[in-house]
């Protein structure tokens, strides 16, 4: 018998009995043997919540829970695959041919790993991935990347939407797998930043503009034109559909989209929601629907709201990134240096060192209140609440001082034209944020979301491509906007450079646990600056 299948009329009561007693004994902290075990019986997760039991069993058990999805190697007892589906959520092409062995792995249009831990692993689970690990994006609105060129079925395998062939560079944009480090706190500053955009937004009337500002940080100005259109040519830094508006009552929606390296993805819990389908065939129930099985494979109901909330959480929970930094006095120079120097010539402009969180935004809640459809929206379900700042959590954590959390993430929240133009090998064949297969898309991008510099000491390789192996390499490759910045790094002396790359290497994810956010190289608490600078 198959507890997960839609066939078992008593599916609903085994789960919870199997629920109940597997959170009994998390809570306990023992493990229970039972004798109804199903022999032979091949699954990474035992247990599924039921939803409403996210808020009854506890921080520490709803992280331990969500940690068992992130880790788990999804398998086809449980719903793994989608045979009948695309990884953008459509039927397949040519539902005639699906994605069952030997076609229920394809490395460029997925499903391509069992887990999120096959990719989220370095140094830990929930953190980057090496080259191996890239994402080829767009390649999941393929049904099963062939090349094929008999083959003239649109997206199947092939040709593109219209019907053109593609090639392995045409098919989609290769982007390196991002950590999941601090993201709870980043989430939350990107909320903070669009109410406060929205606030300025909201303030205008017919004919008036408003400069757009959030955090320290300038993203343009907002205009009205006379007869209440909205005008965003002068806005900077956001993603085209932040920016849309099809007249005076539909506002320009001004999201910070702070997931995907080109800001595609409004929350985690879209971004998990998301990955979970594409990668793993495995869907949700607030996206697919409750009872349906939309996949083809004999399952439904595969992951409930409360799993994709205990996922989710467990993400955003993720200590965030500090430093390592070695007590050798010659390295401890070249580091002091190398921050001054970062900050001469141009790099924090874009890599803001520090942002603040204010007004109890360490408060992380779930749901995000701009998430799209096909994600659990607020009044849905009862918000849950945790303080990212917890001593229950993960450790190190950051600290409220005078009201403030400050989040050393290294970033701005904005796009930025980081290339030379059409020719420069950095730029993406594909554009994201339009419509697959019209003009638009198929022009290609070159703005990308400016990284986040925490953890970027132990998280190789770099640059939205993850081709660059060391990280004076990926600087060496700014251009466009970053053009000055990049001129300055050159004219450096060879020892300031070196001192803003012994800079940089001691940003990194720490050993889970640790007693602060600055170590020295045998992992004990540090002073920084040292003593006397």
């Amino acid at each position: 018998m198959d507890s997960r299948k839609k066939s078992a009329g008593h599916r609903f009561t085994l789960r919870n009995l199997w629920k109940h007693l597997a959170l009994t004994a998390l809570a306990a902290g023992f493990l229970m043997a039972t004798a109804s075990a199903e022999l032979g019986k091949e699954v990474s997760v035992e247990h599924h919540l039921m939803d409403g039991e996210e808020y009854t069993v506890g921080i520490q058990n709803l992280n331990a829970h969500g940690a068992t999805l992130f880790n788990a190697k999804w398998t086809l007892q449980e719903g793994g695959g989608r045979p009948l589906s695309k990884g953008v959520g459509a039927v397949l092409a040519d539902p005639s041919d699906p994605l069952l062995f030997p076609r229920n792995f394809n490395r460029i249009s997925a499903p391509d790993s069992n887990g999120c831990s096959g990719c989220h692993a370095q140094p830990l689970s929930g953190g980057a991935g090496d080259i191996v690990a890239n994402v080829f994006v767009l390649g999941q609105r393929f049904d099963f990347a062939t090349f094929d060129e008999t083959d003239p079925i649109p997206t199947k395998g092939a040709v593109d939407e219209n019907g053109d062939p593609v090639t392995l560079d045409e098919i989609a944009n290769s982007r390196a797998t991002t950590g999941m480090f601090g993201s709870g706190y980043l989430e939350m500053l990107a909320r903070q930043i669009t109410a406060d955009l929205q606030a300025a937004r909201d303030g205008l009337g017919a004919g008036q503009s408003a400069p757009l500002a959030s955090k320290g940080i300038s993203y343009g100005t907002l205009s009205r034109n006379v007869d209440g259109t909205w005008d965003v040519s002068a806005v900077e830094g956001l993603a085209a559909p932040s920016l849309r508006s099809s007249g005076p009552g539909d506002p320009p929606s001004l999201i910070i989209r702070p997931w995907h390296q080109a800001s595609a993805v409004v929350s985690l819990r879209e971004f998990t929601n998301n990955a979970m389908n594409h990668h793993h065939g495995m869907q949700s129930e607030e996206r697919f629907g409750v009872g349906v099985d939309a996949d083809g494979d004999g399952f439904i109901d595969e992951l409930t709201r409360a799993d994709m909330t205990a996922v989710t959480v467990w993400q955003a929970t993720l200590s965030p990134p500090g430093r390592v930094i070695p007590g050798n006095r010659e390295i401890e120079d070249a580091v002091l240096n190398g921050e001054t120097k970062f900050e001469q010539v141009g790099c924090a402009g874009c890599h803001v060192r520090a942002l603040p969180l204010t007004d109890w935004g360490w408060i992380y809640v779930e749901p995000n209140p701009y998430n799209p459809p096909g994600n659990l929206q607020p009044g849905e379900a009862p918000d849950l609440k945790v303080n990212l700042n917890s001593e229950h959590l993960p450790q190190p954590r950051l600290r409220e001082d005078h009201g403030v959390v400050w989040v050393e993430a290294f970033t701005d929240f904005k796009l930025h034209d980081v290339t030379s133009g059409p020719d420069d090998p950095n730029r993406e064949t594909l554009n994201m944020h339009f419509p697959a297969g019209s003009q638009e898309f198929l022009a290609g991008n070159s703005r990308f979301l400016t990284k986040r510099l925490w953890g970027v000491g132990n998280t190789a390789p770099y640059y939205h491509h993850g081709k660059y192996v060391t990280m004076r390499q990926a600087i060496l490759a700014h251009a466009g906007e970053a053009q000055a910045s990049h001129d300055a790094f050159v004219a450096l002396s060879d020892y300031d450079k070196d001192s803003i790359i012994e800079f940089l290497k001691t940003l990194q994810v720490l050993p889970r646990d640790t007693e602060a956010l600055v170590l020295d190289d045998q992992g004990r608490p540090r002073q920084w600056p040292p003593q006397g600078n």
